[in-house]
């Protein structure tokens, strides 16, 4: 008997939707829109290159029919620029917000980026999808909102102080989505992501997350840097979850919007449990690595541990079937290993 999900897919193939995609060159973006591409959605995708790359979508219009990749249409443009946002969100029925300007310790050595593309470029669209009506707008939220909140696991109503000027951002676009929705009856959902990972996350851009970084590192024989002890702990998730988290947002009923929900696994991992499960999992792929990580200090803004509660995801969202940490680290090495082996020869 086919699941939510499936059910969910399977409408969507018999009925398809317009969908903007912002961000659609970047990590997440890309893995948004291959996926709606092979279930024969209409897609518009917007960014500005500035942490995309050409090469995302390179890739997918070659993991995808022709006649597919003819229902996307690009449009280089910057969500900064309201004109840019007005244009992208023309006769769409689904907005999916990935663009940002991702990362804590980029956000505290410039404040002032994060906070125009992040919060100002959130609200360009925001205003432009309400007045273009769209059916639902579902948007990145993020983990750090939780702050300096000690309690295990992450439950969405309850939050700490910001530790960053990410953190700062990516809460005050819930505080704008939950005025909108009061102020003018436009509702949307908002996705807190658990430190995300998988196929065409750039070890080198500004989502250079720990995983892609390690992996890159490990293979060239470079040094490994775990800040802290390396008992810090995260729930790590593989991108699989994230794109089904969106699908479902975009097409849930009335009950489930003008929320947050957490996108996690629901597992915590440290460091150095990462550090093996990585090492391991280059062995099974023929590569060698002898490595051993190199400890540093505790960087600035970081929780000491975080995880997360899937329950209210799973309740409202129909969110199951989730991959774990080590189907996505399987999933995911053989790209990996690729990219670094192209980037080096």
């Amino acid at each position: 008997m086919p699941d939510h999900y499936d059910s969910i897919r399977e409408r969507l193939v018999q009925d398809p939707r317009r969908w903007l995609v912002t961000g659609v060159a970047g990590f997440i973006g890309s893995n948004l829109l291959e996926t709606l591409l092979r279930l024969d959605q209409h897609v518009v995708g917007l960014d500005n290159f500035s942490t995309g790359y050409q090469r995302n979508l390179d890739e997918v219009r070659a993991l995808v029919t022709p006649l597919q990749w003819s229902r996307f249409e690009f449009i280089e443009g910057d969500i900064r620029r309201f004109d840019d946002c007005v244009a992208a969100v023309k006769n769409v029925d689904h907005v999916l917000h990935e663009a940002a300007l991702g990362s804590v310790p980029r956000s505290l050595q410039d404040p002032i980026a994060t906070h125009e593309v992040n919060i100002s470029g959130f609200l360009n669209l925001l205003v432009a999808a309400r007045d273009a009506a769209v059916s639902s707008f579902t948007y990145a939220a993020s983990s750090s909102t939780y702050g300096d909140h000690p309690d295990l696991p992450k439950l969405e109503d309850r939050i700490g102080q910001p530790l960053s000027p990410y953190a700062v951002t990516k809460y005050a676009n819930e505080l704008y989505a939950a005025v909108f929705a009061r102020s003018y009856g436009f509702h949307t959902i908002g996705l807190r992501y658990f430190n995300v990972f998988g196929r065409r996350q750039d070890p080198d851009g500004a989502y250079a997350a720990v995983i892609p970084k390690w992996i890159a590192a490990m293979i060239q024989g470079s040094e490994v840097v775990i800040h802290g002890d390396g008992e810090t702990s995260r729930d790590f998730c593989p991108i699989d979850n994230v794109v089904q988290a969106n699908i479902l947002a975009a097409c849930s009923d009335a009950t489930a919007r003008n929320q947050v929900y957490n996108v996690a696994v629901g597992d915590r991992t440290t460091l150095n449990e990462l550090f093996v499960k990585l090492k391991d999992a280059l062995i099974e792929n023929g590569v060698a690595c002898g490595l051993r990580p190199v400890y540093g200090s505790f960087r600035a803004g970081d929780v000491r541990h975080s995880q997360a509660s899937v329950d209210k995801a799973e309740r409202l969202l129909g969110y199951g079937h989730k991959i774990r940490l080590a189907e996505g680290i399987a999933r995911a090495m053989p790209w990996y290993i690729q990219l670094v082996a192209e980037s080096t020869s």
